[in-house]
């Protein structure tokens, strides 16, 4: 059976060599379990009659310390086995290994690819995804991490979420945490998100580089604790909650007040809990309503049982495990060791499942997760290598080399390609880049007073779904941070815009921060924070705050509301009055004073005052295609036929008059073709604008949802306005001229001379149409046709009364004056 190694590097915890880095050893207990990842992963394949039948993996743990020497070292020691270096050699290749995985923060990965990939060593990096430089660093990089663009594509549907636009940022003060601000950041702001501050942590250091640490950060932590922000996006690397955890100590040191349980922490999937031992004890509180994102995982069956099963005393092989144990269980193996740091010995009795999780969690990490895959990765593309190589030995039926003994690059097509379920039934694959294809988990952290604390699954990234579906998150399953009482917290620059106000820009600040101004009149805002407030549709309209709308109300001038009622009732009140008077005139059709005056021109225009009076009966109720049509040429026609009369009257009085003159030729333009002439030309002239009008524009139901604020008025449109005004001045000229010729006629001499009657009854009637234009134009809504119902009713009874009252009053009241001898006594006296 042969061997196969693999090289790990783990940022962990032995001492390093060499004293001048440290003062004392500095284990991580946490990351204890990617070793156990690893050695599990490794017993999984090695037992497994699919994979690799008939070879066996190992592997060689490289420590890095998160010091770049250190790094280059065990990347250079990849490459030989020897006790020495020799630059450009390798040594001991049988046990060279043939691939590496490692890189659990951006600086480590890359440091470790500038030495591995100048020997295309395929590299698997677990813990971040570094922007490579190179194209054969990323041709030989393989990243069991997704593409980062989802994780922060994730971030901001999470800020989106919860609308908090208002954030503070803190990244890695390194080159990593330089392209998270220059690439990142103007994408979050691309959707409206703006930063209260951009911090930079201070890279870690250790020794007599502590206090420096201490000193660059502590003006960070006075931003965090002074900003108005609420949330807070940390994009960190592995080692970052250490520093996290920190922050109120050095804020007590530099006595800043500090409440870091009143924001919440949006960290990336590259942090880990890690800390250093002197941290033991410290708080975790500030974890408490944290939301992080992790690389999907699933549970593996039988990996906490491994854990527990970790024997010191049994284990021989792991190096690691008796520090760890040290650590965790604060003991020593070693009587003559025993300290005040040690106050007891080890016994290999104690149990790891009764560790609090800051010292070590018995749940595989997501980053556990991502080696335990690596691991599955690296098999399975020599898996398939060796079935590639015995499927072409037996085609071409002669001698190959091992698979073995090829180059570690020849595995590198294979690790591309890829593609298997691990024990948990999860699909791995990458795509062209080389990164895992997967998704986010969203985590929340929920913190104990016992130091432990628990990664509760609350939601989930999935870049292979649209982003709209894709990000998934269960807002009530979301533990907070205490402060905030179990709500989600607003981070916002100022107070949310309520409804009905819109929000506009202070003048000097980012776009997030607002004064918030009430919506103008007739205009609604729906939402809270709206840029502008619009109007509602035309068949609605705003409510008293401003929210929202209301529907309008449909109105016309009905025939059972007041005004519709009163209208009504005076329009067939007065048409009985005209038919009444008709009737009296009729009654008396020979005395001499209703023949002195053309009897049948004042019928004429009796019936046509009756008439318009009927027509307002047309304006009142719901508009109707019919009624629309009739009602503006009807009024016309049948006022043109009034005032035309009217104009006959006097116009026959006047040429009477000249008839009477010795000589005059105007005897033979007197008498009945003369009147019928004039009345049957003006109707004409009306009648041709009408019958043009319904032609080109005739008149429709319409609503009218713009003039009035809370109703839409059902009326009638003019279809021409034009054509209304002209129907309206032809009118207003027949009227004018009947006024002009009756004021020339008023003295003359003869028989129940009606000019003066006529004179002011024209008065009358254009007095009310000049004042009917500008109130008809300055009314709004039904009221408009009321005004011109009025102005009907007012310049038809101003015609009525004007011109056959004082006849009525001779023939009902004054018999003895309605004689052909009092007429000639009347004409002599005025003679």
């Amino acid at each position: 059976m042969s061997q196969i190694y693999i090289a790990s590097s783990i940022l962990t915890f032995r001492k390093p060599p060499s004293p001048e880095l440290f003062d004392d050893m500095l284990p991580m207990t946490q990351l204890y379990q990617h070793i156990l990842a690893l050695a599990f992963a490794v017993r999984e394949i090695n037992e497994s009659p699919h994979i690799l039948p008939n070879d066996s993996l190992g592997f060689h743990i490289y420590n890095s310390h998160f010091i770049a020497r250190w790094i280059y070292q065990a990347s250079l020691a990849v490459l030989s086995r020897k006790g020495r270096f020799v630059p450009n050699y390798k040594c001991d290749v049988e046990d060279t290994p043939i691939a590496v995985i490692g890189g659990s923060n951006s600086d480590s990965c890359l440091q470790m690819a500038t030495i591995l990939h100048m020997y295309k060593m395929p590299q698997l990096i677990y813990g971040s995804s570094p922007m490579m430089e190179h194209s054969v660093q990323t041709l030989f990089s393989h990243w069991i991490f997704p593409d980062g663009t989802h994780q922060y594509n994730g971030i901001l549907q999470l800020l989106l979420q919860f609308g908090w636009m208002w954030i503070g940022v803190v990244s890695q003060n390194d080159d990593a945490g330089e392209r998270f601000v220059q690439n990142v950041l103007p994408m979050f702001a691309q959707k409206g998100i703006c930063f209260d501050f951009i911090g930079r942590f201070p890279k870690l250091k250790f020794s007599g580089e502590f206090h420096e640490m201490v000193a660059d950060g502590s003006e960070t932590i006075r931003v965090i604790t002074e900003s108005t922000a609420n949330a807070v996006v940390v994009n960190g690397e592995i080692d970052t909650i250490m520093v996290l955890r920190m922050m109120p100590k050095v804020a007590e040191i530099h006595d800043i007040a500090m409440h870091a349980t009143s924001k919440v922490w949006i960290m990336t999937a590259q942090m880990e809990f890690t800390s250093i031992p002197f941290q033991r004890g410290w708080e975790i509180d500030f974890l408490h309503g944290a939301l992080s994102l992790a690389v999907s995982s699933k549970e593996l069956a039988g990996f906490q049982k491994f854990v527990q099963m970790r024997n010191p005393a049994s284990e021989r092989e792991d190096g690691f495990l008796r520090i760890f144990w040290e650590q965790a269980f604060i003991c020593s193996f070693s009587n003559t060791s025993l300290d005040k740091e040690h106050e007891e010995s080890c016994t290999g009795e104690e149990k790891v499942d009764s560790l609090p999780g800051s010292v070590f969690e018995m749940s595989m990490t997501a980053q556990s997760y991502s080696v335990y895959n690596a691991l599955f990765t690296v098999a399975h593309a020599l898996h398939a290598m060796q079935y590639s190589r015995f499927k072409i030995r037996a085609m071409a039926n002669r001698m190959t080399l091992d698979y073995l003994k090829q180059r570690p690059w020849q595995l590198q097509h294979f690790l591309r390609s890829v593609s298997f379920n691990n024990s948990a039934g999860e699909e791995i694959s990458f795509d062209q880049k080389g990164a895992l294809v997967a998704g986010f988990d969203i985590i929340n952290w929920v913190t104990f007073p016992n130091e432990s604390f628990l990664r509760v699954k609350v939601g989930k990234v999935d870049p292979q779904i649209p982003q709209e579906k894709g990000f998934r998150i269960h807002d009530d399953a979301i533990i907070w941070p205490s402060s905030f009482n179990q709500t989600p917290p607003p981070s916002v620059c100022n107070e949310n815009c309520h409804l009905g106000y819109s929000r506009t820009k202070k003048e000097g600040k980012p776009a997030c921060c607002y004064d918030c101004l009430p919506c103008p009149e007739g205009k609604i805002s729906n939402q809270k924070d709206m840029d502008d407030c619009f109007e509602c549709p035309g068949d609605q309209y705003p409510n008293h705050f401003q929210d929202g709308c209301l529907p309008k109300q449909i109105t016309f001038l009905s025939y059972g509301e007041p005004l519709g009622i009163i209208l009504t009732t005076l329009s067939l009140s007065f048409s009985l009055l005209t038919a009444l008077v008709l009737g009296i005139f009729l009654k008396h059709m020979d005395t001499p004073i209703v023949k002195a005056n053309n009897r049948n021109l004042t019928y004429t225009l009796l019936i046509s005052l009756l008439l318009s009076f009927l027509c307002v009966l047309l304006f009142i109720g719901q508009p109707e295609a019919l009624a629309c049509l009739l009602r503006q040429t009807a009024f016309g026609m049948i006022f043109s036929v009034a005032v035309s009369c009217i104009l006959a009257k006097t116009t026959i009085v006047v040429l009477a008059f000249m008839a009477t003159k010795p000589g005059s030729t105007m005897r033979r333009w007197v008498g009945k073709p003369l009147s019928n002439s004039i009345v049957l030309s003006c109707i004409l002239i009306q009648a041709t604008i009408c019958t043009v009008w319904l032609a080109t524009s005739p008149p429709f139901p319409d609503l009218d949802m713009l003039t009035m604020i809370k109703e839409t008025v059902l009326l009638c449109n003019e279809g021409s306005v034009l054509m209304f005004y002209c129907v309206l001045g032809y009118m207003g000229f027949l009227a004018s001229v009947s006024f002009v010729v009756a004021f020339l006629a008023r003295r003359l001499p003869d028989s129940f001379n009606e000019a003066k009657f006529i004179t002011f009854s024209m008065l009358v009637f254009c007095s009310v149409w000049l004042s009917f234009v500008p109130t008809y134009l300055s009314t709004k809504g039904k009221y408009m046709v009321a005004v011109e119902i009025f102005s009907i009713l007012a310049s038809s009874l101003g015609l009525l009364g004007c011109i056959f009252s004082p006849k009525c009053y001779i023939i009902l009241l004054r018999p003895e004056l309605n004689t052909k001898g009092q007429l000639i006594r009347i004409n002599k006296e005025s003679a």
